[in-house]
Parts: C-alpha cells; sequence; structure tokens
C-alpha cells in the first residue's frame, strides 16, 4: 500500500462475537486501525462487475479499469495515519472463493486473516439480549416470537450465515489465517493478544484491559440510531458477559449441529 511499511490483515467473524471488543483493544496501539464494517471488498467487487456490462464490452480497456481495481485499497485508505490496518469486510475475504481470487489478482501486497470464533447459538443469544433489552433494535422489525426474529437472521444472505461460510472457508487457508475463540479472548486476554501479535509480525503493545473505550477511528463513531441503540456498546471491562436470555428450543434443535 502506498504507505511505507503499511500492511494489510483482514477481520473474519459472525456479528456478535466479539468484533467490537477485538477492535476496542487492538486500537489501543497507535500503529494498528482495526476498521468498522468495510466497504472495501463491496467496492472492489463492483468495480469489476463493470466488466459485465454493455459498456465496458464494447470497448473493453481492461488495462485502465484495472489500474482503479489495483488501488482501491490504497485509495480508501490514503489519509489513514496507521500502518497497519485491519479491515472488517461486509463480505469477507474467504467467505466466496471468487473474492479471493479477485483479491489476488489486484491486491499487489501480501495480506492475511484473523478469525473470530464464537458458538453459533452464544450469537444468538446475544442477539436475543441485544433486541429485548433495545425496542428500536431492527431485528424487532421481522416479528413478534423470539423464533420468527432469531430465524429473520439466519437467511442466507444474512450476515450470519455468510459469516458461517466465510469461517469454514478459512480453515482451507491455514497459513493465511489465524483463529482467536471468544471465549479465550475474554478469559485470558493478554495471552490472547501476545499470540495474535506473533501473527501480525509485530513486537506485543502493552494493552490494558479496563476502561476500554467505545470504538472510534480517526474521529467517526457508530451511529447506532440505524440498526439500533447500543448495538456496538461494550463493557468497559474485558469479561464474559452474563447473558440470562436463553435461545428457544426450536431454535436450538435447527442450528447446533453447526460448529463454528
Amino acid at each position: 500500500m502506498e504507505k511505507q511499511n503499511r500492511k494489510l490483515f483482514f477481520l473474519v467473524a459472525l456479528p456478535r462475537s466479539g468484533n467490537t471488543l477485538f477492535t476496542s483493544i487492538i486500537n489501543q496501539n497507535p500503529k494498528i486501525a482495526c476498521t468498522a464494517n468495510s466497504l472495501t471488498l463491496e467496492i472492489m467487487k463492483n468495480l469489476y462487475l463493470l466488466k459485465k456490462t454493455d459498456v465496458f464490452q464494447l470497448f473493453p480497456d481492461h488495462k485502465s479499469l484495472n489500474n482503479i481495481l489495483d488501488n482501491v485499497y490504497n485509495l480508501y485508505y490514503k489519509d489513514w495515519p496507521q500502518q497497519i490496518i485491519i479491515d472488517r469486510g461486509p463480505v469477507t475475504l474467504t467467505g466466496n472463493p471468487g473474492n479471493f481470487e479477485l483479491m489476488k489478482q489486484h491486491f499487489k501486497y501480501e495480506f492475511k486473516c484473523i478469525v473470530l470464533l464464537r458458538d453459533l447459538i452464544d450469537v444468538l443469544a446475544s442477539y436475543m439480549k441485544w433486541y429485548k433489552e433495545n425496542p428500536d433494535s431492527f431485528v424487532n422489525k421481522f416479528g413478534t416470537t423470539d423464533e420468527e426474529k432469531l430465524s429473520s437472521l439466519m437467511t442466507k444472505d444474512g450476515a450470519i450465515v455468510k459469516g458461517i461460510k466465510a469461517i469454514k472457508n478459512a480453515f482451507k487457508y491455514p497459513n493465511m489465517c489465524h483463529f482467536i475463540k471468544y471465549d479465550d479472548m475474554v478469559a485470558d486476554p493478554k495471552k490472547t493478544f501476545i499470540e495474535l501479535y506473533k501473527f501480525l509480525g509485530e513486537p506485543y503493545y502493552p494493552h490494558q484491559f479496563q476502561d476500554l473505550k467505545q470504538i472510534n477511528i480517526n474521529d467517526i463513531e457508530y451511529d447506532d440510531t440505524v440498526l439500533g441503540k447500543n448495538m456496538h456498546k461494550i463493557r468497559t471491562v474485558v469479561k464474559k458477559q452474563i447473558n440470562n436470555y436463553i435461545v428457544p428450543e426450536s431454535i436450538k434443535r435447527k442450528y447446533e449441529h453447526i460448529k463454528i
């Protein structure tokens, strides 16, 4: 990337599996920026799809369009001061073989993935806790019962199912992926991040695991009025959250065979 010695990593994870907590911790290091949900891979995909249009095929100037494709990440992160970017894309790198090939063709630098793992039923329970405690949650628009609401999250085009596919594909690339279990991160965060820094190829930064700050990246914060209050709010101390909400048995039976 344009900034000298800049590195790019991708964050692969299900929603509500510790993404925001991970970001709050890792971004304490001024050298690193883990992003919020990123548009970068979608931008690259949409640019590539222009090659399928009549306008392009009438005058197929591949070189000129490839110049833009080659520089999507350079341009997007041009003004970011950090040397290491951890990009969290809505359609993650390893979730689709086509995405992987597109990245290999047009991103000219080494890239690797950090994969967060959390039990699917725990993810659904976390959603349940959130939408019950925040009436403006978008999930509450999808039905009146917990079964209806949780089922709506498991549609094939939804973030959870796409995330499951991405994680399964990540295991095909063990040399380029580093796996972090959510339960390990909250139980022993220092050990977890020491191991992460080995993967990043960087010296360990002395992170703190209490008095955590809500996400602010280059003076931009989440606007949770879009999808529901407190969607990205984290506790100020790293610890496993107590969740008294129990996923309905019908949902457990349907999805408990999916292991993350």
